[in-house]
């Protein structure tokens, strides 16, 4: 059984949301800090060409105290969150890492309840709480839809198993890296993230963390969700639009499906896939119900990128069989 650990840090990748960066930082400075459990904040800069780097200096040169949280920053110029990550993993020195995306307010127990998780629950590999949307009551009521019409994936991130604490294995869920701590032992066995899925910039295709997580499992590491370690991610209006919303169904239904199928029974992928997209184009185009179109064209999208996850799955198969 472990110790508790006494102290940890909290990394945050970035690139170019220099406003949301600080929103970030600042909330992590209101956070409840438990007695005798030191926290580090670690930035890193990835590709950033914006004010992040001026941003980081500044807050270095003023100094920490007791609102503010001691940070350490590094820049990693080249572009993707896996080398952001990866960069970062290598020198963190804490036993306990935290990852918090730059555009999530954690709540203002956060450092409280992981301090409290730690201690209940000490035989756990990795930790996992709830991301919730931080929604400001100016998003579209078909946010809100939980009917038949139910729009999924949702625009904004959100991770909830309850209000119970519980194992998670990987039939139950797969977190994000936003959404984890980890005692930084278990990067010695599961390794570093994959550039293969992680993102670049700010597009839609990251499932680095999704693939870490499924290493992860398979080593045996034990995963504990806490829902009192809780997150709000930030809610861009621009992102409650019905394309942005089929993008994003069909970038992670084809990550899911490059990270989580087996292909060997099909040529390229399943035919039902194709009567699943033509019955999904046709109640687009002739429904009368605006909810109802809205709902088939994100499933349509999501259909489409399957596909994509499929043929994507051959391609790195044919690749790897000619290495």
């Amino acid at each position: 059984m472990d110790t508790i650990p006494r102290t940890m840090e909290v990394l945050v990748c970035t690139h170019n949301r220099v406003e949301l960066l600080e929103r970030a930082i600042s909330h992590l400075n209101q956070a409840i800090r438990p007695d005798g459990f030191a926290v580090t904040v670690f930035v890193v800069a990835n590709a950033c060409s914006d004010d992040t780097v001026e941003f980081l200096s500044q807050y270095v040169e003023r100094g920490a105290d007791a609102t503010r949280l001691p940070l350490k920053w590094i820049e990693e110029p080249k572009p993707g969150k896996s080398n952001a990550l990866n960069t970062a993993i290598q020198v963190l020195t804490a036993p306990v890492v935290a990852m918090v995306d730059d555009d999530h307010r954690v709540d203002t127990d956060f450092f409280v309840a992981i301090h409290r998780t730690l201690a209940e629950f000490p035989d756990a590999d990795f930790y996992c709480g709830r991301i919730l949307p931080d929604w400001t009551g100016d998003e579209p009521p078909w946010i809100h839809d939980d009917g038949k019409y139910k729009i999924y994936p949702l625009p904004v991130p959100q991770f909830d198993l309850g209000d119970m604490p519980m194992p998670v294995t990987s039939d139950i869920a797969h977190p994000g890296g936003g959404n984890l701590v980890i005692k930084t032992r278990l990067f010695s066995s599961v390794g570093l993230f994959s550039n293969d899925y992680g993102p670049v910039g700010h597009n839609l295709e990251g499932a680095e963390d999704m693939h870490w997580v499924i290493r992860a499992y398979r080593l045996g590491a034990r995963l504990q969700y806490s829902p009192i370690v809780k997150q709000y991610h930030y809610v861009d209006t621009n992102r409650l639009k019905i394309a942005y919303v089929m993008k994003k169904a069909y970038t992670r239904s084809c990550s899911t499906v490059r990270l989580n199928r087996n292909t060997e029974e099909y040529f390229l992928f399943p035919r039902y896939l194709i009567r699943k997209g033509v019955e999904y184009l046709a109640r687009s185009l002739f429904n009368v119900s605006t909810t109802a179109r809205r709902f088939y064209l994100v499933r349509l999208a999501a259909v489409l990128g399957e596909i994509k996850g499929f043929i994507l799955i051959k391609r790195d198969k044919a690749s790897a069989d000619d290495r």
